[in-house]
């Protein structure tokens, strides 16, 4: 293939990709990447918590070589979507701290889903333009793959101090894809400008300290330990007691890094997609609803309420342990009810939750009450201990 019609070829399906609506469309060359080393260290200090699959051996040597997931790769095509979703009207929440906050981009449809569909469509329209069959695999947040490593190769912006990839004209709330082919085609011009300076926001901003700031080298860094996200999603056991009030009422991921960020305060849009459209149940629902919307389910009902959608991720018990912190920080008279059905429930990880939730009511002989009850039959160490110190 010559240089002019394999730019050619780069400049059709950039249009096919947004004709099935991606926003922006680059490409680069499957390079090597070169954060292995520092990767490595972060891995090694444990910075990674309990996500035990960015630790796999094979899986670090993959994200190092794209050519260990697909042989024959020559090219690395990169799409964005937006997912920004504005938050309700202050009006329409007057209970502020007594409603659960959902990360923007979990409030629609999943995001895999969607973006994977619309990858293996343009892998199918890329073989329709050249006349014949094109080896691909498409990637959406799911394989051993340094997506914001090659988005700055591809030119569509520079990690942020909150490890974001920022695009300088729309900000960070957008999804990545990948689309590896076996296909040479040229390359973008990669961003080489870091663009935050002299910026602080997302740095004092972080209610948990999970962000550090950059090493010698420039690279944005954070201990996932204490990333909210990581904390109401991928972290399986009990939250550490000094977390839980920081987390405040938000029950599945974060946005406080990215909601202080200069750059999507001046370039925040809200999604055209319409997949990514807030479900009515995740707008800011109230906490103590929730609660028991959650308590009423076992694990095949959790999975049904929130099939396709990405809170299915944290699990029902996950989910209904980051509940019983909201209520426990919204600090409230009207969470003891539900705090108190929780402290019930057959889940220890959300019988230990609920009584730091309760133990949190200033002043409620309720709580009190109930969590003395609770101690003469609970059987499990870890929760008697919760409540021993919530009595305190």
């Amino acid at each position: 293939m010559s240089v002019r019609s394999a730019a050619d070829l780069r400049d059709r399906i950039r249009a096919r990709a947004r004709v099935l609506g991606f926003d922006r469309v680059r490409f680069t060359a499957p390079a090597s990447s070169g954060h292995m080393d520092f990767y490595r260290s972060w891995i090694e200090e444990g910075a990674h918590g309990e996500m035990g699959y960015l630790a796999h051996e094979d899986s670090i040597a993959r994200r190092g070589d794209l050519s260990l997931t697909m042989a024959d790769v020559r090219s690395v095509v990169l799409v964005t979507h937006n997912y920004y979703q504005p938050d309700p009207a202050p009006a329409d929440r007057p209970d502020g701290p007594a409603r659960a906050v959902v990360a923007r981009y979990a409030r629609g449809d999943d995001y895999h889903d969607v973006m994977k569909q619309r990858l293996v469509k343009l892998l199918a329209e890329i073989g329709e333009e050249v006349g014949h069959r094109v080896s691909g695999r498409a990637y959406v947040d799911t394989g051993p793959i340094l997506e914001r490593e090659l988005g700055m190769r591809a030119g569509l912006g520079w990690l942020g101090k909150n490890t974001m990839l920022i695009d300088p004209r729309s900000g960070s709330y957008f999804f990545l894809g990948i689309l590896l082919l076996n296909l040479e085609l040229p390359e973008d011009q990669p961003f080489a400008k870091d663009r935050c300076g002299t910026c602080r926001s997302c740095l004092d901003a972080c209610p948990t300290g999970a962000l550090l700031g950059r090493n010698a080298r420039g690279a944005p860094v954070m201990n996932a330990r204490r990333c909210i996200s990581y904390l109401t999603i991928e972290h399986r056991g009990p939250i550490p007691r000094e977390l839980r009030a920081p987390i405040g009422n938000r029950i599945y991921g974060c946005d406080i890094c990215q909601e202080v960020c200069p750059w999507n305060v001046k370039f925040q849009t809200p999604a055209a997609e319409p997949a990514y459209r807030t479900r009515p149940e995740l707008d800011g629902p109230p906490l103590a609803e929730l609660a028991e919307r959650l308590l009423a389910m076992d694990d095949a009902a959790f999975s049904r309420a929130f099939r396709g959608s990405p809170v299915k991720r944290a699990r029902r018990d996950g989910l209904l342990r980051n509940v019983c912190v909201g209520l426990g920080n919204q600090r409230d008279e009207d969470a003891v009810a539900v705090l108190i059905r929780a402290l019930q429930d057959r889940a220890p990880l959300v019988r230990g939750h609920a009584a730091w939730g309760l133990g949190r009511i200033p002043g409620s002989n309720e709580a009190s009450a109930a969590l003395r009850a609770r101690v003469e039959v609970e059987d499990d160490a870890w929760v008697r201990g919760e409540i021993a110190r919530a009595l305190k």
